[in-house]
């Protein structure tokens, strides 16, 4: 999660819990519910945190501390973002839970590292910029699709499936303004408008772009759901958000533990 409040909503479902730590935002719970093993961990916001997060979560299971070297077996970890984001069509209600099929990011962070995987949507993102028209003074956007079988586990008939857009601000980058504007704030109609295949951007947020294209070059399963707390296009929100959440919560800790 990104909320560092949000993790302590997640772990008193948990029967028990062994660990409990925080240093600045990244505050972790580890406990058990129904025989599962469960971390729930915050984030803050940004995917320069999950950049953070991502590697060093990695690192505790798939690294030797000791002899700073790889571990020989490979421990994939199952990664899911409970998250909030804003909407981007006219019919997704405030309050409509999100799945995200396919991340984006506006972040470039995916750029930096190698990828001998080559987990980039190239069709998709090439279509994306040609599409949008995109400025060459902004940061090359890429897709990365999330893991399948958590996507299978955590699908549900009342779910939004598509693309969420992750942003590197929430002002400008989400075509948002104070006293700044935006550079081109017709970027937005381009992106509500953009279809791939079967699929369309459903939201904005700020992490899931990162924790895709991470968790597919390290080898581990992520997935990304999120409640949409407000409209962007009809600019209605959900009053009652925190509700809408724990019920989120709920309902992803179900799937989990195999009791939906």
């Amino acid at each position: 999660v990104g909320d560092p409040g949000r993790v302590s909503r997640i772990s008193s479902h948990f029967e028990h819990i062994e660990v409990t730590k925080q240093n600045r935002e990244f505050v972790t719970h580890t406990g058990t519910l129904q025989g599962k093993r469960i971390t729930a961990l915050s984030t803050g916001i940004g995917t320069d945190n999950i950049d953070i997060v991502l590697n060093e979560l990695d690192a505790l299971v798939n690294i030797d501390l000791s002899s700073r070297t790889p571990r020989a077996r490979h421990r994939a970890l199952n990664l899911i973002r409970i998250g909030t984001s804003g909407a981007l069509h006219e019919d997704i209600s405030p309050g409509a839970r999100i799945l995200s099929e396919v991340a984006g990011g506006f972040d470039g962070l995916y750029h930096f590292y190698q990828d001998p995987g080559k987990h980039l949507l190239t069709s998709l993102s090439e279509s994306f910029l040609t599409h949008t028209q995109w400025p060459l003074a902004l940061p090359e956007p890429y897709f990365i699709r999330g893991s399948e079988p958590l996507r299978k586990l955590l699908s549900d008939p009342g779910m939004v499936s598509g693309m969420t857009l992750s942003t590197p601000g929430f002002y400008a980058p989400q075509f948002r303004s104070l006293r700044l504007d935006p550079m081109d704030s017709g970027l937005l109609d381009k992106i509500v408008s953009f279809r791939f295949e079967n699929l369309r951007i459903n939201n904005f947020e700020m992490e899931s772009s990162a924790l895709y294209a991470l968790a597919a070059m390290l080898n581990h399963h992520a997935i990304t759901v999120c409640v949409a707390v407000a409209n962007r296009i009809t600019l209605e929100f959900l009053d009652d958000y925190q509700t809408a959440v724990d019920g989120l919560i709920k309902g992803v800790l179900n799937k989990v533990t195999g009791n939906d």
